[in-house]
């Protein structure tokens, strides 16, 4: 009697540890639509009637000398169990403004992206650099009611 529920223990725990294996699927960012994209043309919307119909963008470009940019940005990332999470998909439109009408409507994608290589400097604070035992005298009698 044991003998088949030891089975039938192994096997749901089989299953278990399968299950946990599955894939994690997300989607992160602003879904465009592909119908609702294409009625967006060059010199014939502004920004209003673009809001209207793709909703507010996930970024707006900040130097906007030329013109501003609208960002829409959308990524779709997988992850198995406890492996590194890995971007599936990713996709930014980008339309710009001139003169307050669209100029261009820009799709990009996964493999337009270019890696980015982070800087290893240290910015320095400017303040007073304590020692350990100035650290240890400053907080003597901090403590005590």
């Amino acid at each position: 009697m044991f003998r088949g529920q030891g089975r039938l223990i192994w096997l749901g725990a089989a299953i278990l540890l399968l299950a946990a294996c599955a894939a994690r699927e997300e989607f992160r960012g602003h879904k465009t639509d592909a119908d609702q994209l294409a009625q967006v043309k060059p010199g014939a919307q502004g920004p209003d009637e673009v809001r209207v119909l793709l909703g507010s963008p996930s970024s707006i470009s900040t130097f906007g000398e030329a013109g501003i940019t609208w960002y829409y940005i959308a990524r779709e990332t997988s992850q198995v169990a406890w492996l590194a999470e890995e971007t599936v998909d990713q996709r930014v439109v980008a339309i710009d403004f001139k003169e307050g009408k669209v100029a261009e409507v820009r799709q990009i994608g996964l493999k337009d992206g270019k890696p980015v290589e982070p800087v290893e400097r240290i910015t320095p604070t400017k303040g007073k650099e304590l020692t350990v035992v100035e650290q240890f005298l400053g907080n003597l009698g901090k403590f005590n009611k």
